[in-house]
């Protein structure tokens, strides 16, 4: 650790305060608490500008975390049940998590053309394609 004092950090002492502080962000903190205090700044802008309701955010905050390239759990936990206490539905929740689904998909939708242009030049058998009628 170096001698040289950090700049105070309010934002990241609030969100441990208020428990919203995940642990996982401990290691940058203590790397570069004033790099983390800005990059929360940043990522907190859209709902401390008020331009999104609280529950709109919420309903993001859900996306994101259950998202196949965040799968936060923790998140997902804390962000439903804030959204409840705002009012939201359980129909409101679950069109959240079917819209963000569909993102898996681009797994399939990225990859199986790929799949049959590598066959196709490696002169491989590519498979038959079977229509169900």
């Amino acid at each position: 650790m170096s001698d040289t004092p950090t700049a105070p950090t309010p934002l990241c002492d609030h969100l441990r305060q208020a428990e919203q502080w995940n642990p996982a962000w401990d290691p940058f903190y203590a790397l570069d608490p004033s790099w983390t205090e800005k990059f929360m700044a940043m990522g907190l802008a859209p709902v401390r500008s008020g331009v999104l309701d609280a529950k709109t955010v919420e309903f993001i905050a859900i996306a994101v975390d259950a998202s196949c390239t965040h799968m936060y759990a923790p998140g997902v936990r804390r962000h439903i049940r804030r959204a409840l206490e705002l009012g939201a539905t359980k129909e409101e929740i679950t069109a959240v998590l079917q819209c963000v689904s569909v993102l898996g998909i681009h797994t399939m939708s990225l990859g199986a053309p790929i799949l049959l242009e590598e066959l196709a030049s490696c002169e491989c058998p590519a498979p038959s394609v079977h229509h169900r009628n």
